[in-house]
């Protein structure tokens, strides 16, 4: 039985940010959520347990190195919470927090 492809949405300026990312990053990001919507899981990928249950991060690593956070446990819907450059090793407290609260936007 083939799944429902899944609605893709974007919380706050995720979608704008995503934007802002280099052609060859962005092409792989979207190549990465399609996957998300068919049921799957990206090829690289992350448990976001502090941001919320069934937050996951998306992890790109081309021209240096980049996440798109989403949940996709609401049953037909994948939501960005947010995508940015990471420029150190951890991920810094701004873009957790705002995750944080974009997941909380989205409801439990």
């Amino acid at each position: 039985m083939i799944m429902p492809m899944k609605l893709l949405k974007f919380v706050g300026s995720s979608l704008d940010d995503l934007r802002s990312f280099p052609e060859e990053v962005r092409r792989e990001a979207g190549f990465q959520l399609d996957t998300v919507q068919r049921g799957a899981m990206p090829s690289d990928f992350k448990p976001m347990l502090n941001i919320g249950a069934g937050a996951y991060e998306i992890r790109l690593h081309i021209k240096g190195e980049w996440r798109v956070i989403y949940v996709a446990k609401i049953t037909n819907t994948v939501y960005v919470l947010h995508a940015f450059q990471k420029k150190t090793q951890k991920t810094r407290r701004e873009d957790l927090e705002l995750a944080i609260r974009r997941y909380r936007q989205i409801g439990d």
